[in-house]
């Protein structure tokens, strides 16, 4: 069912109940007020009969009878019985009608005093007259013609009113649904020609700040990630087979040069000594793919307790072994007095990639092959900076060193595929952390990051 459908019939349902109550109670508290009334006009009716029956001597019964029966004010079916302290009838105001009722009502009278009672079709009530210590019950009863015919006239309206209420109601309901929902039906028909070939679509965003307009926003921003994610994705491979292009045609030579039957065994040797070159450049790239991805899948919902002095020990130790020839440095800016200002909660491998790149950088890129390390920390994050004496970055390249595969131009000369600095800054977002950089050319670079501490 569409939504549209369902909050017009929502909508129809709730104003038609909320019809259906109000024409309900209107009717039951008019009802309530003409029988009220009713039995009012028949008190005193019951009352001015007795007066005149009991207490005014010159009207006798015959009499009484002739005057309610010319009398404008009578009402329709009107009957008015007097009975003595005995319950025996004293007077009758028409003799070939009689009001029902046995001993049983008339000493309930005599007991209450008053009483208002109904049949099926007429009202009726009853009260106690009292005059010189005689004590006399008086019923008068009539029907209500004009009460009841507004009555019905009233359940008509009344229930014409709903039927045409609900009917409104509901065109309403379709009307104003349709009106609110037209928007949503535009972002659909946009929505549905967008594909991969035209990502950089976005939807029409309303001027007015409601929640339609935020969802436009919302998606509009969705697909701006999505589109970076797409592109991301070409680059990816694009660069991915442009570096192992060519090694891999390098390879090609050289198996066709060993080929040929002509070549000493010196000539061999060499062919396969560049062939493992080529080799180790492919698992050298290889592991640097892998290194990519790897963030991108990684997830640290199980993260554990990391002090990041140690980490970066690792990181020094496992370089130091592969290049002896680089000089390590690592200070404190602050002696840390809690443990906990130096601990994150993280991914120890991957925190130990993003060290390990960022310190192999720093030395590759600087001629005397130094870095210096400086932890520290506020409270609530941990900083560490990787700082070097290298050949620095442009300041026009500070935007996009972290972009996969891009290389500055000043570092096209030293062996790498740009993928260390892309992988150190995923990494530590995943961390919920911040990666800056200070560069200057021919003085040397400083990388700084901030990860939330455990304190």
């Amino acid at each position: 069912m569409k939504i549209q459908t369902r909050i017009a019939i929502q909508f129809s349902l709730i104003v038609g109940s909320l019809l259906a109550v109000f024409s309900f109670v209107i009717y039951q508290l008019f009802a309530e007020f003409r029988e009220q009334e009713y039995y009012e006009r028949l008190k005193s009716k019951a009352i001015t009969t007795a007066h005149l029956l009991i207490k005014v001597d010159e009207i006798d019964r015959d009499l009484l009878k002739i005057i309610d029966k010319n009398t404008l004010t009578a009402l329709v079916d009107e009957k008015v019985l007097v009975f003595d302290q005995h319950n025996k009838l004293f007077y009758s105001s028409l003799d070939d009608h009689v009001i029902h009722y046995g001993n049983e009502l008339l000493n309930r009278v005599r007991k209450e005093k008053y009483v208002e009672t109904s049949d099926d079709e007429n009202e009726a009530v009853g009260l106690l007259y009292e005059l010189n210590g005689q004590h006399y019950v008086i019923l008068a009863s009539a029907y209500d013609q004009f009460g009841r015919s507004k009555m019905a006239n009233l359940r008509d309206i009344l229930y014409t009113g709903l039927v045409f209420g609900i009917l409104i109601t509901v065109l309403l309901g379709v009307f104003f649904a349709g009106n609110a929902l037209g928007p949503v039906n535009q972002f659909i028909s946009q929505i549905s020609s967008i594909t991969a070939n035209n990502l950089r679509e976005r939807l029409d965003e309303r001027k007015e700040k409601d929640e339609i307009g935020k969802l436009a926003a919302a998606f509009n921003k969705m697909m701006y990630r999505l589109e970076q994610s797409f592109e991301l994705q070409r680059s990816f491979v694009s660069h991915a087979s442009h570096e192992l292009r060519t090694p891999l045609a390098a390879l090609k030579s050289e198996v066709e040069i060993s080929l040929d039957e002509k070549l000493t065994v010196a000539q061999h040797r060499g062919i396969l000594q560049n062939i493992r070159k080529d080799v180790d450049r492919l698992i050298f790239l290889s592991n640097s793919l892998l290194q990519i991805v790897r963030p991108l899948k990684s997830s640290i919902n199980s993260a554990a307790e990391v002090r990041i002095d140690d980490v970066i020990f690792q990181a020094q130790d496992e370089l130091l072994l592969s290049k002896p020839d680089y000089r390590i440095s690592v200070e404190y800016a602050q002696e840390p007095d809690n443990e906990k200002h130096i601990s994150v909660f993280g991914d120890e491998p991957l925190l130990k990639t993003v060290f390990a790149n960022l310190i192999s950088n720093a030395c590759k890129y600087s001629p005397n092959h130094q870095a210096l390390i400086v932890i520290d920390f506020n409270e609530t994050h941990t900083l560490v900076s990787i700082v070097d004496e290298g050949i620095g970055i442009p300041s026009e390249d500070l935007n996009v060193i972290f972009e996969p595969f891009y290389r500055s131009k000043n570092a096209l000369a030293i062996s790498g595929f740009g993928v260390g600095l892309s992988v150190c800054k995923r990494i530590v977002e995943l961390h919920k952390g911040k990666i800056h950089v200070e560069s200057r050319l021919q003085q040397g670079s400083k990388f700084t990051i901030e990860l939330p501490n455990i304190s």
